[in-house]
């Protein structure tokens, strides 16, 4: 069975994990964010190319020494790659195990599937954007309930060193206070690493 992409990024240093990657990103989200910086996993003629799970896994053979020699491996990302967390799942038992397994995810899934990944993961990037449910839904246009609810399943079956959580500031739809407010949350729950940064809007008044 053939899974839709976005694409395939080779030779990624240091951006989304450790040494050299190669970044596998999904067509497809859950979300409908309205500063999205991925806008083509939404369209239908957005799709890249379709490939088999052997597919994706011989484009990134191509790198096995890179990984090797860096440490790195293999980013998931999208989109939301956890919405083809069985594909994710059967690659990851085919690859070498020298390589680290990441993935960059909202959460905003079904706790299956991230049970079915989770024992592959190396490290999570968790897209998180903003704790308050107000301030989620009007960005996103969703609910964040199983964002939450996967991050307390998290908490309790995951070393939390394996994981990062991004704290967007994102004008006009939260602050500072409001960020704030999550961090507090998020380390109550036992997260201890964040990456706080601002989205940057074309065209926006600083």
């Amino acid at each position: 069975m053939k899974v839709s992409l976005i694409g395939i990024c080779r030779h990624r240093l240091v951006t989304d994990g450790q040494g050299v990657t190669t970044l596998v990103a999904f067509h497809g989200c859950p979300l409908r964010c309205k500063y999205c910086l991925n806008a083509q996993c939404l369209r239908i003629d957005g799709v890249w190319r379709q490939l088999t799970v052997q597919e994706i896994l011989d484009v990134a053979a191509a790198d096995d020494l890179y990984f090797k020699a860096t440490g790195g491996g293999v980013t998931f990302g999208g989109g939301e790659p956890l919405l083809k967390s069985d594909e994710i799942a059967d690659f990851c038992k085919r690859r070498p195990m020298e390589w680290r397994i990441y993935i960059e995810t909202s959460l905003n899934v079904e706790r299956q599937a991230l049970e079915t990944v989770a024992p592959y993961i190396d490290h999570y990037f968790i897209d998180v954007k903003d704790m308050n449910p107000d301030v989620y839904r009007r960005y996103t246009s969703a609910d964040n309930r199983r964002v939450v609810e996967n991050l307390q399943w998290l908490a309790v079956h995951t070393d939390l060193k394996k994981v990062t959580v991004r704290l967007p500031l994102i004008q006009g739809y939260n602050t500072e206070e409001d960020r704030d407010r999550s961090q507090r949350q998020l380390a109550a729950m036992g997260f201890k690493h964040f990456d706080r940064f601002e989205y940057i809007i074309p065209g926006a008044a600083r």
